[in-house]
């Protein structure tokens, strides 16, 4: 995907919705074969994989036409994308006017690891909670993973 170059002064245009989580958007967990991971998902649980793993499906509870998605994903253990936590595990949470929901953290002295990175199909910071769990917020654009047609699993 192509990555759009906005600043952090470029607000949404939802500025005037409430920051805050409003669902899960991915799952990401360390593995010591991630092919052999999502093979056995796939043949077991019936995942409907790719090369980052699988894409659920659903629909939005609010807007019940609008298709949504969560992100499972094995990593390859040790992989730094999961650094400074030092944990098995990283949760991806849907989020909702990200740029607010960010000051909103920093006023409550929330470690921000980073800047909001935006990509045509959405938002992403990520934070540390009080646990040294890192976290991925994401304000997704649902659309373009819609437009793209590949296999989910449902």
């Amino acid at each position: 995907m192509k990555k759009e170059n906005k600043s952090n002064s470029e607000n949404s245009a939802d500025n005037n919705i409430i920051p805050k989580v409003t669902g899960i958007g991915g799952i990401f967990f360390f593995s010591k074969d991630t092919e052999k991971t999502k093979k056995w998902y796939s043949e077991n649980l019936g995942l409907e994989t790719n090369q980052w793993g699988s894409s659920f499906e659903f629909r939005n509870a609010n807007r019940p036409k609008e298709i949504n998605y969560l992100q499972w994903s094995p990593f390859k253990k040790g992989s730094e994308y999961f650094s400074p936590s030092k944990k098995e595990f990283m949760i991806n949470y849907r989020v909702q006017n990200i740029e607010g929901l960010i000051n909103k953290l920093k006023l409550n002295g929330v470690t921000v690891l980073d800047s909001i990175e935006t990509y045509d199909y959405g938002k992403f910071v990520h934070i540390m909670d009080d646990e040294g769990n890192k976290i991925e917020l994401w304000e997704p654009v649902d659309s373009i993973f819609t437009s793209m047609g590949g296999k989910t699993t449902k």
